[in-house]
């Protein structure tokens, strides 16, 4: 919604109207189109890239997981826990053979997934992380929308095999964003009409300010009577605290803005749990997409709650140790719960047109992964990669011939295939030829 609107072409709109709040629909074709925008309308600006990151924790049943590797190329067949996605085998690509080599942590599943960081990188510090891929297209893709990304998450999730970390997303320091962890939470953030008065929302931000200014002031006359080590620190928290300013600032642009209702619009949802929670969070995306509320997106798989609405009497670790017998039975239906709920959600983008008839999901990249393979293994991360928000040419099976590829070449080719300038990313090579190839 542009906020410098003419009055004139709010006669092109429908509003929904409660007890509380009036807002504004999107616009609608069939209504007509307002005159201020008729000039426009052959010149339609291509739709913007987006990116959803999808981290499952404790891995998959490797051994019936992955195609056959012998199976290369467009030519192979999904293995039967994927087989739900068959029907959009041709716009998916899955990776073998991609790792971190500075995994080290096999409970860790999610951590250092979308950094590809080296734990132990500074001396004298048990732990380390760095910014997450999803967090460096922020920066370029969450420009002009209300949420520079969004970071979903799951209650209870560090039992999930996911580690530490709030969500999937860490920020320029590598310290952890935190995560919105259920539907419910997510849809009020997103949908939820604004009930504190403008002005007061106006005051509220002020005083915010004040005291970020008063804090820098402080901290920067400590500046000369540091350590070096501790200047480090400082340098640390002065990109905290500039990465709230821009927050604030962000806010304090969109504060008299209404938010979007989208087309199809979600119902606020009860309180829910794994398949049917993650299922919600996949429609509240979609939602956010169609009114361009957000275009990062990282959501932090459950793991225990999604096998228990599955029938499971053991926890998800138990189930990351199978072998044979019930184990093995509830990892792999595990496997064919996420593959459905992926093919409904690769439905719903499809099905979402964008203003220029291509839909969501052309213009979307969708990564689903994790660090680990099953058990504690850390080689041959978990990879399908799917959506042309990135210029892929889908369809595929790859097997990396270095069975150490650097699993960050995919979080490269991701952001510039988006049009996103980066030199690397994380411990990167280059970016995998193979997935623009024809």
């Amino acid at each position: 919604m542009n906020p410098k609107q003419t009055s004139p072409s709010l006669g092109r709109r429908l509003f929904l109207r409660s007890t509380s709040a009036l807002v504004a629909l999107p616009f609608f074709e069939s209504l007509g189109v307002p005159k201020v925008a008729s000039a426009a309308v052959g010149t339609a600006a291509a739709p913007p890239k987006r990116m959803v990151f999808l981290g499952m924790g404790f891995g998959v049943t490797a051994d019936t997981w992955y195609p056959d590797v012998n199976q290369t190329g467009r030519d192979y067949q999904l293995p039967h826990v994927l087989k739900p996605l068959a029907k959009h085998q041709k716009d998916l690509t899955i990776i073998q053979n991609l790792m971190h080599k500075y995994s080290a942590d096999g409970h860790s599943g999610s951590t250092f997934w979308l950094t590809g960081a080296n734990r132990y990188a500074v001396p004298g510090q048990s732990f380390f992380n760095s910014v997450s891929v999803d967090q460096v297209a922020a920066e370029v893709l969450g420009e002009k929308t209300r949420f520079t990304s969004l970071q979903l998450a799951a209650r209870g999730a560090k039992n999930d095999g996911h580690g530490p970390g709030g969500s999937l997303a860490w920020n320029r320091s590598g310290k952890p964003i935190a995560g919105i962890e259920t539907p419910v939470a997510a849809f009020h953030k997103l949908f939820s009409a604004e009930k504190t008065p403008l002005a007061q929302r106006q005051k509220l931000l002020a005083d915010q300010r004040s005291v970020l200014d008063a804090v820098m002031t402080d901290a920067k006359a400590l500046n000369l009577k540091l350590s070096k080590s501790d200047n480090r620190k400082l340098d640390e928290y002065f990109q905290s605290v500039r990465e709230i300013e821009v927050r604030l600032a962000k806010e304090e642009k969109w504060l008299a803005i209404k938010k979007k209702v989208p087309k199809d619009p979600v119902k606020q949802p009860g309180e829910l749990e794994g398949v049917a929670e993650i299922r919600m969070m996949y429609d509240i995306m979609v939602a956010a997409m169609q009114v361009d509320a957000s275009r990062v997106f990282t959501y932090r798989l459950p793991v225990n709650s999604m096998i228990a609405s599955l029938g499971a009497t053991m926890s998800a670790h138990s189930m990351s140790h199978y072998s044979e017998g019930e184990r093995r039975n509830v990892s792999e239906s595990r496997d064919k719960a996420h593959a459905k709920l992926l093919s409904d959600f690769f439905d719903k983008l499809k099905s979402s047109k964008e203003p220029d008839g291509s839909s969501l999901y052309d213009n979307c990249t969708i990564a689903f992964g994790t660090n680990l393979s099953s058990v504690h293994t850390l080689k041959n991360c978990p990879t399908l990669v799917a959506g042309g928000g990135s210029g892929f040419a889908q369809g595929k099976h790859l097997v990396m011939k270095d069975p150490k590829t650097p699993l960050c070449n995919l979080w490269l080719s991701t952001l510039r295939g988006s049009g996103i300038e980066v030199d690397s990313f994380g411990d990167s090579t280059g970016v995998i030829d193979e997935l623009f190839e024809a």
